[in-house]
């Protein structure tokens, strides 16, 4: 039997480290003279955000831009080092290497199913620590029907109600919501939900007849 699993907010609190990583970045520019307070300066880069998505790669660029900076490059390089030096501080939920352990020593096998852009997923799971849980890794840019479709019946567990729950169900998985980040409020039609991995440990999945 196989689980999938997603990364974002599922094995590691990604809402969480998104928003301190981008304050960071803030107050690096400030620190090297940008005369902007800090909420007005993240208000307009999520304002970019939302406009280029989460993994456009020149958002501080474009906050520059926006704010017409002539000469950008010392704010711009100060905001992506502190961007990057919060990556030291990730760590996956505290539940997660012993769940995976575990389910692992149960004969299951492990794999990930991502959005995003394939190095910085890669990048991720690195750093947290997670690699050699897993048998294999799938990123793709779009999470839809079709790309579950591809993989060989199993059991999705993921954060998002619509890519990890009902485009996976749709698809023939079982699907587990985990109640994190920045979706946690919204509704699901999950075969299962919880809040923390561990649960899935109390779950016989074999008796499951789809997996059957």
């Amino acid at each position: 039997m196989r689980f999938y699993f997603d990364i974002d907010d599922t094995l590691f609190p990604s809402t969480e480290f998104s928003k301190l990583a981008r304050k960071n970045a803030v107050r690096a520019m400030i620190s090297m003279g940008l005369n902007y307070s800090e909420r007005f300066l993240m208000e307009k880069l999520e304002e970019i955000i939302r406009d280029k998505g989460s993994n456009y790669s020149r958002h501080f660029d474009e906050l520059c831009k926006t704010l017409k900076i002539k000469k950008p490059s010392k704010f711009i390089a100060a905001a992506v080092a502190a961007y990057h030096d919060t990556k030291a501080s990730i760590f996956p939920y505290p539940e997660v290497p012993y769940v995976l352990k575990t389910l692992n020593e149960r004969g299951y096998e492990l794999f990930v199913v991502s959005e995003g852009l394939e190095k910085k997923q890669w990048d991720k799971l690195i750093r947290l620590g997670l690699t050699y849980f897993f048998k294999k890794v799938y990123v793709t840019r779009n999470k839809t029907v079709k790309f579950y479709s591809k993989l060989k019946k199993g059991i999705v567990v993921g954060d998002n109600p619509l890519k990890d729950v009902e485009f996976a169900k749709k698809a023939g998985h079982i699907a587990v919501r985990v109640k994190r980040g920045k979706r946690a409020k919204m509704k699901s039609n999950a075969d299962y939900t919880i809040t923390d991995l561990r649960q899935l440990l109390k779950i016989d999945f074999k008796k499951i007849k789809p997996l059957m």
